[in-house]
């Protein structure tokens, strides 16, 4: 063999070497990326968001909060309810990310988490338009997710909700129940999601107080409320629309002499997720159902 026709095949040897070595290197490189994200979601309206945003093939369980969407959600393991977490079924997970509202707990079960090494990011909750919109930003941001098509559909829905609520009409007043049976009946004043929408979909509040109040029979005969608003879950935990109209008092309220009741799903009236105005536009339609069924 020539020396150049040597030298020749030694620089092929050479070449062929460093692409062998640069696709290992490469492969290395992208194995992180490639690596399946998993995502333990807490809060209803968190989970919610997440799979509105596309990333819900990542999430791997969920708490008993998020009931939506009911079809996927409903077959993922289950991690506890977000007010009373334990940090060890959710690390035997193995997460790479816990997105979580800020009003879960304990904190030593979230403190707990963070010193496994977790990576755990809580999202601000808030009973506004604008607490709800930033949510999906925020939950974008923490899955390097891009919101503006939720953001849109949000924006137009709400809008819409809003111009039906707004129609000139007598504004009812109503009360917000909130039930887990017939002995925790409870309603919710400022401060709470089901005080705002009630404001949102254009309605008064029969119950003056702040943050949710036992409701007693004394409490509801003098609110007189002519409507009565309530989770489809609190509902059905109370036994029905007959056990609701038999609690102590409700018979001596207009609300209930003339059965004037609305039940909206729990996500829809509490959440305040990417879904907010469906559930403004539904509670606004319940409440003015003459008026504002048909839009303006």
């Amino acid at each position: 063999m020539s020396r150049g026709a040597f030298h020749g095949v030694q620089g092929l040897v050479v070449m062929a070497a460093i692409a062998v070595l640069g696709s290992a290197c490469k492969g290395r490189d992208a194995a992180p990326s490639a690596a399946k994200r998993r995502i333990v979601s807490v809060g209803g309206a968190v989970t919610e968001t997440v799979f509105a945003l596309g990333a819900g093939a990542d999430v791997i369980a969920v708490d008993s909060s998020s009931v939506a969407p009911s079809d996927v959600v409903s077959k993922l393991p289950q991690v506890g309810y977000q007010r009373t977490l334990a940090a060890e079924p959710i690390a035997a997970l193995e997460p790479t990310l816990v997105l979580a509202t800020d009003e879960a707990g304990p904190p030593a079960a979230l403190t707990q988490l963070r010193d496994l090494g977790l990576r755990l990011v809580t999202i601000e909750s808030g009973y506004t338009v604008e607490a709800a919109r930033a949510r999906i930003q925020d939950i974008a941001a923490a899955l390097g997710a891009d919101p503006t098509a939720v953001l849109a559909t949000f924006d137009r829905d709400v809008a819409a909700a809003r111009a039906l609520a707004d129609q000139p009409h007598r504004r009812v007043k109503a009360i917000s129940v909130y039930a887990r049976g017939a002995g925790a009946v409870m309603a919710g004043g400022t401060d709470t999601a089901s005080g705002a929408m009630l404001a949102l979909a254009g309605a008064d509040n029969a119950i003056d107080v702040t943050g949710y109040a036992p409701l007693t029979s004394e409490a509801l005969v003098a609110a007189a409320p002519e409507v009565i608003v309530i989770p489809t879950r609190g509902l059905a935990a109370l036994g029905g629309e007959a056990a609701l109209w038999g609690l102590p008092g409700m018979a001596e309220t207009p609300a209930g002499r003339d059965r004037k009741l609305v039940a909206i799903d729990d996500l829809l009236l509490l959440g305040f997720g990417p879904r907010l105005g469906e559930g403004i536009r539904q509670l606004a339609v319940g409440l003015y159902p003459g008026v504002v069924a048909t839009g303006p």
